[in-house]
């Protein structure tokens, strides 16, 4: 089981590897990635210089190119696909039909893996991935059962990857409408579901309102801790009542089923998070190092400690945390 971390920048990189990770996965300076934020991702020479990093220590360096091209001019994201395969980057993510053809003709000797942007949740769309692009792993969506995933892994040879811990998405990743209706922008595009220009906390009386593109997304009593306004998880009137719809505030984290995902056939791990700080991927990266760790050295025995769950708590959303669909009964 591989424990992957990720990267905003060199220095997050290199706490990563520092704190046991088995690999890292990053983006380049432009549109190609959707993490395009400022003071974030790195430039060409940052990348040739993380990569020797990860590699001086055994570890992989993965590059992310989860965007998709856009009509006006689409070369960024074909030399972006060249920068990566000149870099000797270990696999490179992607999610576009065009791009995976072009690598995969252009580059067979570069490990393709495909991105949760693709939204490939069934074993006929992961396994035509393969069939044509020569995809050697999928990052699933977080919206499957670990029942789902067992079943995955029965009906496909490629490499599956889960989000292990960090920002949970219960839509189509990346291509959330009721997002893209709110703000007006694609996801995909703007790299996050909630651009901040689209943010308001406004005090109404005794109580706090967030709103995202003019929408009421909650509205909060004095003390409450409120969350970032996303459309997923606010909440809603429904069946007389004013409650989280969709989704609670929290940060995924499947510690506490973390030997049911290993033993279901998934080969990474992966923490969600290029945008936030070197502490937290050097803190999660070490927590899921000693997880994984305890769990080979007497898997019967298993148990998730509680100074880990602590330890992550502190570092998630709402500063609680979520199995989210893992633990789901949908069947």
């Amino acid at each position: 089981m591989e424990v992957l971390a990720p990267a905003g920048n060199l220095p997050s990189l290199k706490a990563a590897v520092d704190h046991g990770a088995d690999a890292v996965y990053f983006g380049f300076r432009n549109a190609t990635n959707a993490r395009n934020f400022e003071g974030l991702n790195f430039s060409e020479s940052e990348a040739a210089a993380g990569i020797a990093y990860a590699h001086s220590k055994g570890v992989r360096a993965n590059v992310v190119l989860n965007t998709y091209p856009q009509g006006q001019d689409p070369s960024i994201w074909y030399q972006t696909v060249d920068m990566a395969a000149r870099l000797k980057a270990d696999a490179i993510i992607l999610a576009n039909i065009a791009l995976l053809d072009y690598c995969h003709q252009r580059y067979p000797q570069l490990p393709i893996h495909l991105s949760v942007q693709a939204s490939a949740s069934n074993a006929e769309a992961i396994n035509f991935y393969q069939r044509h692009f020569h995809c050697v792993r999928v990052i699933l969506p977080r919206v499957l059962t670990v029942q789902e995933i067992r079943q995955l892994r029965a009906q496909t040879t490629v490499e599956l990857e889960v989000f292990a811990f960090g920002g949970l998405c219960v839509m189509a990743e990346g291509r959330c409408f009721l997002s893209s209706y709110t703000t007006g922008v694609s996801p995909n595009i703007e790299g996050v579901c909630s651009p901040a220009r689209e943010v308001r906390f406004e005090n109404h009386g005794d109580r706090l309102q967030t709103r995202l593109g003019g929408v009421l997304i909650a509205e909060y009593a004095q003390g409450e801790e409120a969350a970032y306004p996303t459309i997923c998880k606010g909440r809603f009137r429904a069946n007389e009542q004013v409650y989280h719809v969709m989704e609670e505030p929290g940060s995924l984290n499947v510690l506490e089923m973390l030997d049911e995902v290993i033993e279901a056939g998934v080969s990474s791990l992966k923490i969600e998070g290029r945008q936030r700080t070197k502490s937290y991927v050097a803190t999660v990266t070490q927590v899921l190092r000693e997880a994984v760790d305890a769990y080979y050295a007497d898997p019967r025995s298993f148990r998730p400690k509680t100074k880990w769950l602590r330890t992550l708590n502190a570092t998630s959303e709402g500063t609680t945390h979520t199995l989210g669909t893992y633990q789901e009964n949908w069947q």
